[in-house]
């Protein structure tokens, strides 16, 4: 069995990544992300609660988080193994994780915050299917329309100039001391998020031993 968090900063590609090395592996793939984005998009109490912090360019509470990783982990699905995506973000949630489960490795990618800007601000999104874009490496044929269900795409509410700023300066604070704390206990293996896809991939699989 093999269970993995992975960390980076976002646009750094953490979900295409995990899903890569889930794919591969028989992996399950758990994006919190995604799962505060269900909540979000089933107009949920806890989703109002999401789209206000987000639009505010804040992260979400470590109460709301740690409770969305324990119940996605007690459904027990992952025979052989999970990727967490987007999971710790602070030395509470990462105490609190550490303290619950044991892991095989710590995925850091590491990416420039000027590369963070160019990726994430050309991020958009079908409200409607929730399929991913991105304007640089993946344009829908027709300009701004979903190729999947022909809805007007969007850009997340986060996305924006503003909130970014105020994620980065938040997300550059707490990462390297929660790097630090997982680096006492667990194995973190730094990539360089850069690269192509595929190279990044290559790294990937090779610092953590995998076969291909």
């Amino acid at each position: 069995m093999r269970k993995y968090l992975i960390i980076g900063v976002q646009g750094s590609g953490k979900g295409t990544q995990a899903g890569l090395l889930a794919k591969a592996y028989d992996l399950v793939h758990i994006n919190v992300g995604d799962i505060f984005r269900w909540h979000v998009q089933q107009h949920t109490k806890l989703g109002a609660l999401v789209r206000r912090t987000m639009a505010a360019g804040e992260l979400i509470g470590d109460e709301h988080v740690e409770k969305i990783v324990r119940d996605r982990l007690e459904q027990h699905d992952w025979n052989y193994g999970f990727i967490i995506d987007g999971f710790p973000r602070n030395r509470r949630q990462t105490e609190f994780f550490l303290e619950s489960y044991d892991i095989d490795g710590v995925i850091h990618l590491d990416l420039p915050d000027d590369e963070v800007r160019r990726r994430v601000l050309a991020r958009r999104l079908c409200p409607n299917c929730g399929m991913d874009y991105n304007l640089i490496y993946d344009r829908p044929a027709e300009e701004g329309i979903c190729e999947v269900c022909g809805h007007e795409l969007v850009r997340r509410a986060d996305d924006t100039e503003e909130a970014l700023s105020e994620r980065l300066r938040t997300y550059n604070e707490k990462t390297n001391p929660i790097l630090d704390l997982l680096r006492r206990k667990e194995y973190v293996f730094t990539v360089n998020a850069a690269q192509s896809v595929d190279e990044v991939q290559t790294s990937i699989r090779e610092k953590l031993g995998l076969d291909f």
